[in-house]
């Protein structure tokens, strides 16, 4: 995705700027942002775009190391910024920056991945692609619902385990490509384990019926956010 300077992320570039405010970068011209420093020879703005992510085009200095490291650093937080909304993270933790937002969610989801694999280590080897698909228990429109749907399919367990692996990888494939450090990953991988070891010591020793288990993929993700910083 091609990301260019918006008034948004390029407010710290024109505070740094102390020159005439005449070819300070940030300036439109017709609705688009221009390079605006002032060309060789003239006292006139470059008309020209930013190069992506920059303030300034290729021939006044958009090019320099410096410049591309921080036009970098300018893509990488547009686009986490974007991701996290589409994922509606940022709905979960509107009142922190989207790096943050992103590394709870990382905890949960680790958490939850983790618990789920221990409840596919449980189910028998047959049972993995033949068995228990739904079940639904309470009361229904006509009176109470005690209903078991066994078919040939992988097991509900299986199911949540391998989705939300899924959202695990894409969620730390996204931290990693936005400059978030693998330490900082693995850090909030471990404070998950420590909230998955606990859960684990307290089903055991509430010795659920089967209906209070077969709850338990709806209990568990809410119980995991709350437990692991985020909000139901």
């Amino acid at each position: 995705m091609v990301v260019r300077v918006t008034a948004e992320n390029l407010g710290k570039a024109i505070k740094r700027y102390k020159g005439d405010p005449q070819f300070a970068p940030g300036q439109e011209r017709e609705g688009k942002l221009i390079c605006g420093a002032k060309k060789r020879g003239k006292d006139e703005a470059c008309g020209s775009s930013p190069v992506p992510g920059g303030v300034r085009c290729g021939r006044h200095g958009g090019n320099s190391p410096k410049a591309k490291a921080a036009a970098e650093q300018r893509i990488a937080q547009q686009e986490l910024t974007q991701q996290v909304g589409t994922l509606g993270i940022t709905d979960k933790y509107p009142d922190i920056d989207p790096a943050q937002a992103l590394l709870q969610e990382i905890r949960i989801s680790h958490a939850h991945v983790q618990w789920l694999r221990t409840k596919v280590a449980e189910i028998e080897p047959n049972e993995l692609v033949w068995g228990i698909t739904k079940t639904e228990a309470g009361i229904g429109a006509q009176g109470p619902v005690d209903m078991t749907v066994q078919e040939a399919g992988f097991n509900t367990w299986y199911t949540l385990y391998t989705k939300e692996r899924e959202h695990f990888a894409k969620l730390t494939t996204m931290a990693l490509k936005a400059g978030i450090e693998q330490r900082r990953i693995e850090l909030e991988e471990q404070k998950a384990e420590l909230v998955v070891v606990a859960l684990k010591q307290i089903f055991a020793a509430l010795n659920l019926s089967k209906i209070q288990a077969d709850m338990l993929p709806t209990i568990v993700p809410n119980a995991l956010r709350q437990l692991t910083g985020g909000t139901p």
